[in-house]
C-alpha cells in the first residue's frame, strides 16, 4: 500500500467521523474554532489509535493467517465498505437527536464508535505486511489521524452552515473507496498466488 492508497484509506475512514461532525455542527447554535478543534481532535486521535492497535493485533496472529491474508483483508474492507454504503442508503438519520454537548463521555463514545472500522483496517495493514511506500506504520496512522481531524473540523462547520445534506454522500463515497481498496488487495493476492 503506497502513499496514495493510505491517503485514500484515511479519507474513507474519516467519513463516519465527518458525518457525525456534520451532525454536531447541525446541533450547535454557534460554533467556534475551539469547539471544532475539540471534535476534530477526539475523532482524529481515535482514528489514529485504532489502526495502530489493529496493526499490532494483526501482527500477533500474522503467522497463523498469512496464506489467507489478502482474502481476509478483502473481506474486512468490503464488510466495512458495504456497511458504510448501507448506512448511507438507509433513511434513518443516526444523529438527528444529537445535542451540542462536547462532554467527555459523549465525545468518547462517538470517537470509539466512529473508529471501530479503523481497527479492522489496522489488522489488514498487518496481514498484508504493511509496505507504505516509504511510510512506516506510525507515519501512516498519524496521516489517518490528521486527515480525520481536519475533515471532522470541516464537518462541524459544514453541518452548521448546510445541515445534513452531505452526510449520506460522504458515507457512500467512503464505503465505495474501502471496497475498491479491498478488491485491489484481493487481486494482488490472487496474482501473487498464481505467480
Amino acid at each position: 500500500m503506497g502513499w496514495f492508497e493510505i491517503a485514500l484509506t484515511a479519507v474513507a475512514l474519516s467519513m463516519d467521523a465527518f458525518a457525525v461532525a456534520v451532525c454536531k455542527g447541525l446541533a450547535m447554535r454557534r460554533i467556534t474554532l475551539a469547539k471544532a478543534l475539540i471534535v476534530g481532535l477526539w475523532f482524529g486521535i481515535f482514528q489514529a489509535l485504532m489502526p495502530l492497535i489493529g496493526y499490532y493485533l494483526g501482527s500477533a496472529f500474522e503467522q497463523f493467517v498469512k496464506p489467507a491474508a489478502p482474502f481476509i483483508a478483502f473481506v474486512l474492507l468490503a464488510a466495512i465498505g458495504v456497511n458504510m454504503i448501507r448506512e448511507a442508503c438507509s433513511h434513518e438519520c443516526e444523529c438527528c437527536d444529537e445535542d451540542d454537548s462536547l462532554s467527555f463521555g459523549k465525545m468518547l463514545t462517538m470517537a470509539i464508535a466512529t473508529s471501530i472500522d479503523a481497527l479492522a483496517v489496522g489488522i489488514t495493514f498487518a496481514l498484508e505486511g504493511f509496505s507504505g511506500g516509504g511510510l512506516n506504520i506510525f507515519t501512516a496512522v498519524l496521516l489517518i489521524g490528521a486527515v480525520t481531524c481536519a475533515l471532522s473540523m470541516g464537518g462541524v462547520k459544514i453541518g452548521n452552515i448546510f445541515g445534513s445534506k452531505y452526510e449520506k454522500k460522504a458515507e457512500l463515497v467512503g464505503g465505495v473507496v474501502l471496497i475498491g481498496i479491498g478488491i485491489k488487495i484481493l487481486i494482488e493476492g490472487i496474482v501473487e498466488l498464481c505467480v
